[in-house]
């Protein structure tokens, strides 16, 4: 018999509207033995049935649900009908001539909680990110290899969420044969040489997928400084869209190796293209000392607000490098950029942004606003699945 859990006076509220979460301090006491990972049933503070939800015990999210109908509780059944849901809707996506990389799972907003699955063919990349499904780890294997056909699967669970939870890291082959050094994978028909093991997230930005055919779309014959350039995610697309010259600036050595052999396998002439190793505070500081200007610059830069308690030193980060930015645009310029840390808002991002415009005394108009790929979904039962906030800016 699973245990049961009682909540708080009020505190089944967002229970009612589905939100997946539940606090430890939103639990009044705990009915029976449970485990880590284990099913349990909440209830509300009169005894009313509310859900299913897996425990874990040393998160501040003590459980997450599942299930909001009593005969439907958290078993294999579940697991692949809610994996099969996932991915059929990406079917087409999947299908797509030009992209064999995007998004299958996406933890809650699939109602999945703590699960992420990418695929990069013939790979898939899952992350475990809560006990409850590390309990299920070996039937959501098996589900995927079922409904997925693809048989090498490599797990990236090596995130902050794992620590939070208590589980150690792990980055491990689990199924198939071991990634090379490098794979090769095709967006909107460019190719890209990734790293499954040690690269960010779990080997490339998929939230920008969309957001880099947009990008595309304002570079012809403009010089372009490209901030935090990462593989070439954003650099490739501007240059195929008819980019006069690029600068590209990341501070890893091994990932603007692998931009340098991405520029090649796309036969991109080296000469249009300038890579720097280095801090992007220190060397937008140097241009703007220098009075060295660009035509369009691009800042997607990595998460300064890792939880809410950061929102306030990160918007001091955001708030600091677009003010660098706006000063190097020449007149009539474009200002792409980016903020993924899931505590800042569109609203807070763009008062930010507001801010660094009035310091640098310059005018600027609100061409577009950019978001997460479309297989990043974001519940409207889960807000917090929405972390990718972008503007395009003219800057005159």
């Amino acid at each position: 018999m699973a245990a049961k859990a009682y909540l708080k006076v009020g505190k089944e509220k967002s229970v009612l509207r589905f939100h997946p979460w539940i606090f430890s301090s939103a639990i009044e006491w705990i009915d029976g033995d449970i485990e880590p990972g284990e099913a349990i049933e909440v209830f509300s503070r009169n005894g009313d049935w509310l859900a299913w939800g897996l425990y874990s015990p040393q998160s501040q999210i003590r459980i997450r649900l599942w299930s909001w109908q009593r005969s439907e509780p958290i078993d294999p059944i579940l697991l692949r009908n809610r994996i099969r849901q996932a991915i059929a809707w990406r079917d087409a996506l999947m299908r797509s001539s030009e992209t064999n990389c995007l998004r299958l799972i996406y933890a809650e907003s699939d109602q999945l909680p703590g699960l992420i699955v990418d695929w990069y063919d013939p790979y898939l990349v899952i992350q475990l990110l809560h006990w409850g499904v590390e309990r299920y780890q070996e039937k959501i294997l098996h589900a995927l290899l079922e409904i997925t056909g693809i048989e090498n699967i490599y797990e990236r669970s090596d995130g902050e969420g794992r620590k939070l939870e208590g589980l150690d890291e792990r980055n491990v082959l689990r199924v198939g044969q071991e990634p090379p050094a490098t794979i090769e994978i095709m967006e909107h028909g460019i190719r890209y040489l990734i790293d499954l093991r040690k690269g960010h997230k779990t080997g490339f930005y998929l939230d920008q997928k969309m957001n880099r055919l947009r990008v595309r779309q304002y570079a012809k014959d403009r010089e372009i400084l490209d901030c935090f350039s990462y593989v070439g995610g954003m650099a490739l697309p501007v240059l195929m869209g008819g980019a006069k010259h690029l600068t590209c600036i990341d501070e890893s050595a091994e990932a603007l190796d692998l931009l340098e052999r991405n520029l090649a396998l796309n036969q991109i002439p080296s000469g249009k293209v300038e890579l720097l190793c280095g801090d992007v505070f220190q060397q937008l500081r140097q241009y703007r000392d220098r009075g060295q200007f660009f035509d369009m610059i691009i800042l997607d830069p990595p998460k300064f607000a890792p939880t809410v308690a950061h929102v306030s030193r990160a918007s001091r980060g955001y708030k600091d490098i677009n003010l660098l930015a706006l000063k190097l645009l020449r007149q009539n310029g474009i200002l792409v950029t980016f903020s993924c840390s899931g505590g800042v808002s569109l609203e807070l991002f763009q008062k930010i942004v507001f801010g660094a415009a009035i310091d640098a005394r310059r005018k600027v108009k609100i061409l577009e606003y950019l978001h997460q790929s479309p297989d990043h979904p974001i519940g409207l039962h889960f807000p917090e699945g929405a972390y990718l906030e972008g503007l395009i800016l003219a800057v005159d």
